[in-house]
């Protein structure tokens, strides 16, 4: 449930220490990997685990997690064997647990009962980067203080409807860091920090986590200095798709969970 989220953030903070969120796409390379894959996460300094739902048409995704979408696909991933998932995780871990998904897969299984599966399942909230708020009431109801419905936010957001978005939404503020598609960079807007500092302001006691980009420990220590969370992705999908579930690579994805959890608590 959604107490999980706010409970992380709030020990996190207690500590003065900042959320490390890590983000691998379900099913890839296969659904009972997916589980050994959150061990392992959890494991290395995960403070909350995003799973992509796979999807045909990524909008918001570069290539790397595009890539790791067909590789899912092609094992037949679906929204609910994916909450299926989520049921075995949890038998394992209490650690706050995240969907990213587009609309359509949601839309197609039905608000009133995908609210209700996941719930049941142990899923704490879901971010839907293609539902814009004027579109999310329904789906906003329906979760009430269930699920949170993690609102995104962009360089371009104005700060009038950032307020809005903030408003609206619960669990954390999901600010994406670049105009652009998500995929790690070498480097990320020189503005970056500044533009940081301005939502903070604006998202008061929403926590906010910056992702998209966000690739080696230097970044994560200073982005740490600006949010309450960062979000990596691409960079962990990148050695799923070299090693899969092997012990090379969970070793490897330890060793760079590892490294950006130290980084954030070298502040």
């Amino acid at each position: 449930m959604m107490q999980r989220l706010n409970k992380s953030f709030a020990e996190l903070k207690k500590q003065g220490r900042k959320a490390l969120i890590t983000f691998i796409t379900a099913g890839d390379p296969d659904l009972a990997a997916t589980c050994d894959l959150v061990d392992t996460l959890v494991a290395a300094g995960a403070d909350i685990v995003e799973l992509g739902v796979p999807f045909s048409d990524p909008l918001a995704d570069g290539p790397t997690i595009q890539a790791a979408s067909t590789r899912a696909l092609a094992q037949s991933t679906t929204l609910k064997k994916i909450i299926a998932t989520v049921k075995e995780i949890r038998r394992r871990t209490e650690v706050p647990l995240v969907l990213m998904t587009y609309y359509n897969p949601l839309y197609r299984y039905g608000l009133k009962k995908l609210v209700r599966d996941v719930c049941d399942a142990g899923v704490d909230g879901l971010i839907v980067p293609d539902l814009p708020l004027e579109e999310s009431a329904e789906l906003r109801r329906l979760a009430a203080e269930k699920l949170a419905i993690i609102p995104l936010a962009a360089p371009t957001t104005p700060d009038s409807r950032l307020a809005g978005i903030v408003a609206a939404g619960s669990g954390f503020l999901y600010y994406v860091t670049v105009t652009g598609i998500t995929g790690a960079r070498t480097k990320l807007p020189d503005e970056l920090s500044h533009s940081l500092d301005r939502v903070k302001k604006i998202s008061g006691d929403l926590p906010l986590a910056a992702g998209f980009g966000i690739s080696t420990p230097e970044q994560a220590r200073t982005i740490g200095r600006h949010a309450d969370a960062i979000i990596v992705g691409s960079v962990l999908v990148k050695i799923i798709a070299q090693y899969g579930a092997s012990n090379a690579g969970r070793q490897e994805l330890s060793g760079r969970v590892k490294a950006l959890r130290q980084a954030l608590d070298s502040e």
